[in-house]
């Protein structure tokens, strides 16, 4: 795990100690508030025109930031009451997509892998 996601899982720890949160965190729970943060993060972007979405007003910008945040901290302590090893996960996850999504067959292209 890299410092960076180490240094978060160990504040998140910390802080969920602090408070008697452990209790609570249970993968389950984690999972739905992840669920429940990603939902957010979509909010400030409802209803914006072609474009828009590139160009947020500093405001908007502060609110997609924040939700990013909590979208992260929740898969750090998800992951970490799991024993996943995030990083790990990821450059798998990349390598298998790779397999799926040859650049011969897929450069430029939405579909999905079993329809190229």
């Amino acid at each position: 795990m890299t410092d960076a996601l180490t240094g978060l899982r160990d504040a998140l720890r910390a802080f969920a100690a602090e408070r008697d949160w452990d209790q609570f965190h249970s993968p389950r729970n984690l999972a739905t508030a992840l669920a429940v943060e990603a939902a957010e993060l979509l909010e400030p972007f409802q209803w914006l025109g072609e474009g828009q979405d590139r160009d947020l007003p500093p405001e908007t910008r502060a609110a997609v930031e924040a939700e990013m945040a909590d979208v992260l901290l929740y898969l750090v302590r998800l992951a970490d009451k799991l024993g996943v090893e995030l990083e790990a996960a990821a450059h798998a996850k990349i390598a298998r997509n790779a397999e799926k999504y040859p650049v011969e067959t897929s450069r430029g292209s939405s579909r999905k892998y079993d329809a190229l």
